[in-house]
């Protein structure tokens, strides 16, 4: 495996890493009345921060584990399955190319 080859896949690894970490704290602030919240995670929402309620203020964490582990299997699939591909690409032989 070159040089070159290396950087392409740790450059990979890398941005998907960094968009995992940003998937998993991506959060939507709600807004409402009677009710406040941000719901953290993409794809799936896996933990909501309650900011405000009718009654008043509070600050009440929920958190889906199940959620949390969907999301991070679905992130890390993503990273394996493209990892897989580009270490298949990148480790072709000159000689097979010309037989295909």
């Amino acid at each position: 495996m070159t040089k070159k080859s290396l950087l392409i896949i740790f450059s990979f690894l890398l941005i998907m890493a960094l968009l995992t970490i940003l998937a998993m704290s991506w959060g939507n602030r709600f807004d409402w009345p009677d009710n406040v919240h941000i719901n953290y995670g993409f794809p799936l929402t896996w933990s909501t921060q309650t900011l405000s309620t009718i009654i008043g203020p509070v600050n009440l964490w929920t958190v889906d584990i199940t959620a949390l582990i969907l999301n991070l299997t679905i992130w890390f699939t993503i990273m394996l399955i493209t990892t897989t591909i580009l270490l298949y690409l990148l480790n072709k032989n000159p000689s097979d190319k010309e037989k295909e």
